[in-house]
Order: C-alpha cells, then structure tokens, then sequence
C-alpha cells in the first residue's frame, strides 16, 4: 500500500465516503470505496483526506480514475464519473478551505485540556480560601498585646458536690 507521511489519517468524519457502495465487484458483492482502494493497493484513509484537501472537480477526476482500474469496472458498474461524482459529495468538506483543519498550536504554558482547567481553578480556590483565612486570624496593627506566658499550670476548678 502507498503511505505518505504528508496526510495525517482521517478520523471517523471520513466513514460515510470509506463505506459507501462503488457497486458489485465480479461476484455480486457489494464493494464499497474502501474494500475498491485496497483492491487497488492504495491506502483508504490517506486517499480519501487526500482527495478531501482537493478541489471537488480534480477529486471526482481522480477518484474516477481509480474506479476505471478496478477489475470487471466497466461492463458491471456505471460510468466511474458518475460514481466518483456520488462519492466524492460524501467526503467532508470544511468551510473557506479545501484542506483538513489543522489544529492551532496553543501558546506556550496554556493550559486548554478541561481537567487540567479544573484542576487549575480548584487549585486557586483552595489558595484564596487559605489565604483569607489566615488573613482572619492574623492580629491586627497595634493589637499586638501577648498574654505572659508562665510555667505553673492552674488546677481546673471542679463544680459541685
């Protein structure tokens, strides 16, 4: 099978287009866009993200290409055009682009996965709440006056009977 490098492998947006009926294979199976590829010992996964990166037009043309190698294409399916044309629609396209969207690296030290986010915040809640209360017990200025302190030990006072 053909791999690239270059194409990063399609996640499950791409099932609908993999999974789609070409037609009948030469036994009467139904052979869909992925069983066609590897019968063509051309990766599924990198063709259909390569073929989604591409204009419609040049990606019908191509996908049309390969379905006219297929063995027994011609005299059992219809035209490859007209399947690449059906298939090609399936492919999941992404707004103003023609190619996959591409993760934005986060800048350096932000923190975006939300468990972390919650730990972050938790962390800052139980800080402040610490801080606040140790802000209540600290005296205030000018109420620094010590009880002395004194190594007899008083008696408790016992009350009753």
């Amino acid at each position: 099978m053909a791999h690239s490098s270059a194409v990063p492998r399609p996640g499950p947006e791409f099932d609908d287009f993999l999974f789609a009926p070409v037609g009948e294979d030469g036994n009467g199976m139904l052979l869909s866009v992925l069983s066609a590829l590897a019968r063509l010992n051309v990766d599924p996964w990198q063709e259909a993200a390569k073929l989604a990166q591409l204009p419609v037009k040049t990606a019908t043309q191509q996908l049309a290409s390969l379905i006219a190698k297929l063995p027994d294409g011609p005299s059992t399916r219809p035209d490859p055009a007209t399947i690449a044309t059906r298939l090609i629609a399936l492919l999941p396209r992404w707004a103003g682009s023609r190619a996959a969207p591409r993760e934005t690296p986060s800048p350096a030290g932000l923190v975006t996965k939300p468990r972390a986010l919650l730990f972050v915040a938790l962390m800052i809640s139980v800080l402040a709440a610490h801080y606040f209360m140790d802000a209540r017990r600290a005296p205030a200025e000018g109420d620094d006056v010590r009880a002395p302190v004194s190594g007899t030990v008083l008696p408790q006072s016992r009350s009753g009977p």
